[in-house]
């Protein structure tokens, strides 16, 4: 079976929730935000105090 290419790390909230997602091919980390009150999501990479992209070790 083929290993997923985007994992959820974390997740928090119910009509407003926020997820961090995980590149597994990458490392790159993304937060993933929708809330059903306004019936709206947007997805963008994580970032450190830097600007650099937050990179989880992949294997």
């Amino acid at each position: 079976m083929a290993k997923e290419r985007f994992v959820e790390v974390y997740s928090q909230g119910v009509s407003n929730v926020e997820k961090i997602i995980v590149d597994t091919q990458t490392g790159v980390n993304y937060v993933l935000a929708s809330s059903t009150l306004t019936a709206g999501c947007g997805m963008s990479i994580l970032v450190d105090a830097e600007g650099k992209p937050i990179v989880t070790p992949v294997r």
